[in-house]
Order: structure tokens, then sequence, then C-alpha cells
């Protein structure tokens, strides 16, 4: 969609936002981010709405308006409603478990237990020891979270044991046949 940087981001009830010194700060229920813009990017609060707009019509401009934009919304659903993501292992003695409020302890088949240590602001829930619902309002770090938590063992085309999110799909392969010659 063209134009998406121009589309104004509704502020909802119980979350304030200011802007100061080229940085937007938006607090809400869950928590409180903050995010630095750039000084091509001009952005106001309006109306219950963030304008987000440009000060020079450069190409970088023109190339970080959008995004800029979406990064401000995702700020906003963030400290309002949160983000939660759920991966899920699969394999014969791969399992999960919680150490403390900050860590999960992964059986993925290695000779030794992997403990992962979670980032403040990300919670772990766990559940059947085989799924893991990751929660935070930073969506770029939940991002970075769950996709650390799945190179620990990526998904095996050829058995589908490993470590996968819970929307994708994993495509099976067909192994080698026996005798063929």
């Amino acid at each position: 969609m063209a134009g998406l940087g121009s589309w104004p981001v509704p502020i909802p009830d119980k979350v304030k936002v200011s802007i100061q010194n080229g940085r937007v700060s938006v607090q809400g229920a869950k928590g409180q981010l903050e995010m630095p813009f750039d000084p091509a990017i001009s952005v106001e609060v309006t109306n219950n709405n963030i304008a987000v707009g440009r000060v020079e019509e450069s190409r970088r401009a023109k190339a970080i308006h959008g995004m800029t934009r979406k990064l401000i919304a995702n700020m906003v659903e963030g400290v309002s409603k949160g983000f939660s993501r759920t991966v899920e292992i699969s394999g014969v003695g791969y399992r999960a478990e919680a150490v403390g409020k900050s860590g999960i302890q992964l059986s993925l088949g290695y000779s030794h237990p992997i403990l992962y240590q979670l980032p403040s602001g990300i919670q772990a829930k766990i559940e059947r020891q085989t799924v893991i619902t990751l929660e935070g309002i930073d969506k770029q770090l939940l991002g970075e979270v769950t996709v650390g938590i799945r190179r620990l063992r990526p998904p095996d085309p050829y058995k589908a044991k490993g470590v996968k999110l819970a929307e994708e799909k994993i495509r099976r392969k067909a192994g080698k046949t026996a005798g063929a010659r």
C-alpha cells in the first residue's frame, strides 16, 4: 500500500504519548516504550492521533517515513494490548521448563540441557512442556527472542523434530529409499 506513512495512528484511551527532543515516549497499562526518530521525520500528536510526516522530500526521508509510522503504531499497540508469540517443541524427549522468572531450560536432544535467559520485558508461559507462549510489549524484542529460541534446534524436514513457531508449516521431505539402484 502506497502512502501508509501518512495514515494517522489512533491513540487508545489510557495511553499517553509525549514527544521531546527527537524521541517518542508511549506509556500505557502494560508499560512504557521509548524510541528516537530521525530529524527528517516529523511526529505530532493531534486529536487523539499521532501524525507522522516528512520534514524534507529526500530519498532517505521517503524510505523511513512508513517504517517510523509502523514502529510508533507497534509501540502504541504494545503498551495497550501487548504481543505474544507461541513456540512449539516436537521430538521424543524434547521439553521445556521454567527456571525462575527469567529463564527457560530446554532439553532438545543434545547431551546437556540449554538454559535460555529471557531479557527483561519478556515473560514465558510453558504449557504441556512442549508449548512456550512468549509475551511482551516490545514487538521487535519479542521477535528476536522467538527466533533465538528457534535457532537452538531448527525444525528438521525429514523427521519433523525441533523448535518451530506455532503458525509455521514444515514441509516434510521424503528420506532415502532403501535398495534403490
